[in-house]
């Protein structure tokens, strides 16, 4: 069996090394701002259970690269509109790994809100439901 020798800490650290962090004011900010696009890359069921900004983008983050690369056939066009994009989570780990990884493919500009959705709702920042879907039969 392999030994992990680099965990997330040392992950998350290395990325935000090298992204552009947005403390949470500077995001409420820059909320109305048309060409900024907040990208929540967290799990449906968060959404469902917690919000999320308001008019964010919800990018899974098993599908966030998929959806980058206009080769892909899961391209989505937002991405290549030249706005910023302003990646968050829960806590900000996600969102700086998530940042990351789309600044290595190229996108640009991007950034993360340091302490993600729980320093949005602590700072009290907007809140909209997301309402699950109905599965189909």
């Amino acid at each position: 069996m392999s030994e992990i020798t680099k965990g997330i800490a040392q992950l998350c650290a290395e990325a935000e090394a090298e992204i552009e962090t947005w403390p949470v004011d500077k995001a409420l900010e820059r909320l109305e701002d048309d060409a900024v696009v907040f990208v929540d890359v967290r799990d449906v069921r968060e959404l469902w259970r917690e919000g999320t900004i308001p008019g964010a983008l919800h990018v899974p983050r098993g599908m966030l690269e998929f959806w980058v690369d206009p080769e892909s056939p899961y391209a989505r066009n937002i991405f290549q509109s030249g706005k910023r994009f302003v990646f968050f989570c829960s806590m900000g780990w996600r969102s700086a790994l998530a940042a990351k990884a789309v600044r290595d493919m190229g996108l640009a500009p991007v950034c993360h809100i340091g302490g993600g959705f729980t320093a949005w709702r602590e700072a009290g920042g907007p809140v909209e439901t997301r309402e699950q879907k109905p599965k189909a039969q």
